[in-house]
C-alpha cells in the first residue's frame, strides 16, 4: 500500500509544476523526522542513578597578536624598561635624548609618567601594555642566575713574583704624603686641599734596586677611618709613619689595631727626626706600650728613623719594604680572569664613571666584563696613576677603568666574567639576594607596626561594644600628618667628587645627636657635580647643598644655598654654624655680688611692719636694679628685685664689697633671717652652640 501511494506521488510530481505542488497538500503524504535527538542513545539503569554533572565547553579567547609588545609599569626605572625591551641600556638613553621631559637618563632614575614610557617605546618601535609592578614574589631567578666568586687558588707552576702593595698609614699632619712625594719625586701635599689628603693615592714606585712598589697614600685624618680600614684590607705591607716630635696618636692606635685584625706585617717610619724637640727613644717606647714588638725590643718589626722632608734614610725605607716583600714571596697568577679591589670611584664630568683598583690576579685588558657589588662594566680604557693609556694591568698594578655603568663601592671585590651575558645574571642574582636581605630585615619592623594596629583596633572595637547603642560617634578623619613639633631643623644634601670622601662625611653626619635641641636631616647625597635636580630638591625640603670638590650647575636660583668646600672638618664647621644658628637663644646668669644677713629687724611703714635683712657684702657689688635671690640652708626662698637699698639711712643704688647695709625685698611676706645668703645677679640672653663633637 505504501508503495501505490509513492508511485501516485511521483506520477502527479511529474505532470504538476513546481511551484503548484509545493502550495497543495497532499492528503496521503507522511512527515518524517531526522532530529539528533533520535540518533541519542538511551542511558541505562546505572548512568540514570548517577549524578548529573554539567560540563561547560570553555569560553573562546580572542586571539591577540602580542608581537612586538613589552611589558611597562607606572615609577620603572631605565634599566628596568631597557630589560623589559630586550634592549641595551644605550639604546634606550639614546631614544630618551629625543622624547620631551625624558631629562634624567640614568639608569637608575625612575620614569613616573606612562606617556613618556610610550614615547621611548615609540622611538624604539615597540608597543607597550601596562601592567602591574612585578613584586618581589614574582620574581623568578633562572637557575642559570648564579653568583660569581674568585677563583680557587692556582697551582704553584702558574705563580709568579708580583710587585707588593704597601700602605703608609698614621696620624694627621705626621708626613705620610710628603714621604710619598719624596719616593715618587711628586709634589702632591702641595695639591692637597689645607695639605691634607682626602682620598685614597695609588701609584707604582720603581725603586734604585729596580723593584716595583705599589703604594697607597691613606688619609690620616680622623673623618677618613672607614677609608683607613679600606686600606688595610687591600694591602701587603703596612708603613707606619709616626711623627718623632709627637710620638703615638689617635690615628696611630686605630692603625695598629687595623693592622692586627687584618694580620698585614708592619714597618714604622718615624719621621721628622730632623725637628729639635724630637724623641725616637720615647717614640719607640710608646710603640712597644701598643704591642708592636720593635726590633730594638728583641721583636720582628723594622724601625727606621726618617725625615721624609729632608729624604734622610729613604734608602733604608725601601730596602726595608724589599726586604719584607721578599720574605713575605708575594706571588700571583698572571693569567685567567682579573680579580681585583676597588680603591677608589669617582664621576668625572667629561669621562664618566671611573674606578681605581689594584689587580690582584689575573690581568686586565681593554674590552674585558668586571662586576663588582651591584654594578658592571666594560672596560673601555685602562689608565696609570699619571693619567696615561695603559694596554693591560698586571697583578700588583694600579689602575684608573673607565667603562662603569654603575659607581662601585670602594672596597668592592672586582671579578671579570666571560661576557656581558653572564654579568647581567650575576647582576640579577645579587639584585634578589639584595632585596631579599632587605625584606628579611624589614620583616621584624612590619611585625611590630601590625601589632601595634591591632592594638589600637581591639582597644577602639572594645570601646564601641562597651558604649553599646550610644556609639561614640567618629566625627572628622585626624590628620594623618604629623605637626610640626617647634623644633628647628636643618637639612643638607652631600654631593661629593668621589665615593670614599661623600662616604666620610656621612660617617662624621652620623655621630650628630642633637637631635633633640635641632635636627639634622641628609636629604640626599651622591657623587658627581650638582644637577639641577639637587636644585629642585633643595628647594623642597629648603636644604642647604654641600658640594665637596665639585662643581655647581651654571644658573642657580638666589633661594638656593649650595657651599663649596674642598676640606671636610671646614663643612663641618660651617654645618655647626648653621644648626647653632637655628637654636633659641639662651639665658645666662652672672652673679655680681654675694652678702650675708646678720640680723633681721622691722621698721613701721605707715600700720605695717615691714622686715628689712642687715646685711654686709661680702663679694662684689650689690646693684638695686638687678635681681635678688635669698638662700637659706641651700634652698632658694625668695628670688625677685628689692623695694629699697640704704647704707645708714640714706637710699643708694649699689653697695660695695664690706660695707653694711639694709635690703629690703619686694615680697614682705619673706622674712630674712640671720645667716641666709643673699645673691645679687643679672641675666642676658646669648646664642646657643651646639655641643655636636665630631672628633676633631
Amino acid at each position: 500500500m505504501f508503495a501505490i501511494r509513492i508511485r501516485a506521488f511521483n506520477i502527479i510530481r511529474r505532470l504538476t509544476p513546481y511551484s503548484n505542488l509545493t502550495s497543495c497538500p497532499l492528503p496521503f503524504s507522511r512527515s518524517l523526522s531526522t532530529a539528533e535527538i533520535r540518533w541519542k542513545r538511551r542511558k541505562t539503569a546505572e548512568e540514570k542513578k548517577s549524578h548529573r554533572i554539567i560540563e561547560y565547553s570553555p569560553k573562546k579567547k580572542n586571539a591577540v597578536d602580542l608581537q612586538g609588545t613589552v611589558d611597562v609599569w607606572r615609577h620603572m626605572t631605565v634599566g628596568q624598561l631597557a630589560e623589559s625591551m630586550d634592549r641595551s641600556i644605550e639604546d634606550v638613553q639614546e631614544a630618551m635624548l629625543f622624547v620631551k621631559d625624558a631629562d634624567n637618563i640614568e639608569t637608575t632614575a625612575q620614569l613616573h609618567d606612562i606617556k613618556i614610557i610610550q614615547e621611548i617605546a615609540k622611538k624604539l618601535g615597540t608597543r607597550i601594555r601596562i601592567v602591574a609592578e612585578p613584586s618581589l614574589a614574582d620574581v623568578e631567578i633562572e637557575i642559570k642566575d648564579k653568583d660569581v666568586t674568585p677563583r680557587p687558588p692556582a697551582p704553584p707552576e702558574l705563580l709568579k713574583p708580583r710587585p707588593p702593595v704597601v700602605t703608609v698609614m698614621g696620624h694627621v699632619d705626621h708626613g705620610k704624603t710628603t714621604l710619598l712625594d719624596s719616593l715618587r719625586g711628586a709634589n702632591v701635599a702641595s695639591g692637597e686641599a689645607g695639605g691634607i689628603t682626602q682620598h685614597i693615592g695609588a701609584f707604582t714606585v720603581t725603586l734604585e734596586n729596580g723593584e716595583r712598589v705599589t703604594f697607597l697614600d691613606t688619609p690620616g685624618h680622623a673623618a677618613f677611618s672607614s677609608m683607613r680600614a679600606r686600606g688595610a684590607v687591600a694591602t701587603d705591607i703596612i708603613v707606619l709613619v709616626v711623627a718623632a716630635e709627637d710620638g703615638v696618636m689617635a690615628q696611630t692606635k686605630e692603625v695598629i689595631s687595623l693592622a692586627k685584625e687584618a694580620q698585614v706585617p708592619v714597618i714604622v717610619a718615624i719621621n721628622k727626626i730632623d725637628k729639635p724637640e724630637a724623641d725616637i727613644d720615647k717614640t719607640k717606647q710608646e710603640l712597644y706600650q701598643m704591642g708592636l714588638a720593635l726590633e730594638d725590643f728583641g721583636g720582628d718589626i723594622q724601625v727606621i728613623p726618617i725625615s721624609a722632608l729632608k729624604g734622610t734614610n729613604l734608602d733604608l725605607l725601601a730596602e726595608a719594604v724589599s726586604t719584607q716583600a721578599t720574605i713575605m714571596g708575594l706571588k700571583s697568577d698572571y693569567t685567567g680572569l682579573m680579580e681585583g679591589v676597588v680603591v677608589e670611584s669617582k664621576t668625572d664630568p667629561r669621562r664618566g664613571k671611573l674606578s681605581t683598583a689594584i689587580v690582584k690576579r689575573g690581568t686586565l685588558h681593554k674590552g674585558s666584563v668586571l662586576v663588582s657589588g651591584l654594578a658592571h662594566a666594560k672596560v673601555r680604557g685602562l689608565f696609570d696613576h699619571n693619567g696615561k693609556p695603559m694596554d693591560k694591568a698586571e697583578p700588583g698594578t694600579p689602575v684608573e677603568i673607565l667603562g662603569w655603568r654603575e659607581l662601585p663601592l670602594a672596597g668592592d671585590l672586582i671579578l671579570e666574567v666571560e661576557s656581558e651575558k653572564k654579568a647581567n645574571s650575576v647582576l640579577r642574582y645579587r639584585q634578589h639576594e639584595a632585596q631579599k636581605e632587605k625584606a628579611e630585615q624589614s620583616l621584624e619592623e612590619i611585625r611590630k607596626k601590625e601589632e601595634e594596629h591591632l592594638a589600637k583596633y581591639r582597644a577602639e572595637r572594645d570601646a564601641r561594644r562597651l558604649a553599646g547603642r550610644f556609639r561614640l560617634r567618629q566625627g572628622p578623619r585626624t590628620k594623618e600628618m604629623i605637626d610640626d613639633d617647634g623644633i628647628p631643623r636643618v637639612s643638607v644634601i652631600v654631593k661629593g667628587d668621589v665615593h670614599g670622601s661623600v662616604e666620610a662625611i656621612l660617617d662624621v653626619l652620623e655621630t650628630y645627636s642633637g637631635h633633640d635641641k635641632c635636627r639634622l636631616d641628609i636629604v640626599h647625597y651622591g657623587v658627581g657635580n650638582v644637577s639641577e635636580s639637587d636644585v629642585e630638591l633643595a628647594k623642597s625640603f629648603n636644604a642647604i647643598i654641600y658640594a665637596f670638590a665639585v662643581e655647581p650647575p651654571a644658573k642657580v636660583s638666589s633661594d638656593v644655598s649650595i657651599r663649596l668646600c674642598n676640606i671636610i672638618y671646614r663643612l663641618i664647621d660651617d654645618l655647626k654654624e648653621e644648626i647653632s644658628s637655628k637654636l633659641p637663644p639662651v639665658e645666662v646668669e652672672e652673679v655680681l655680688g654675694e652678702a650675708n644677713v646678720l640680723q633681721m629687724f622691722s621698721i613701721s611703714e605707715g600700720r605695717k611692719e615691714v622686715p628689712v635683712a642687715g646685711s654686709r657684702c661680702t663679694k662684689g657689688v650689690l646693684k638695686k636694679s638687678q635681681k635678688f635671690r635669698l638662700v637659706r640652708n641651700g634652698e632658694v626662698i625668695y628670688d625677685g628685685t628689692l623695694e629699697s637699698m640704704r647704707h645708714l639711712k640714706n637710699e643708694v643704688d649699689t653697695i660695695k664689697k664690706d660695707v653694711e647695709c639694709g635690703l629690703r625685698l619686694k615680697d614682705t611676706k619673706v622674712i630674712p633671717q640671720a645667716g641666709d645668703i643673699i645673691v645679687c645677679y643679672s641675666t642676658r640672653t646669648e646664642p646657643q652652640k651646639t655641643d655636636w663633637d665630631p672628633g676633631f
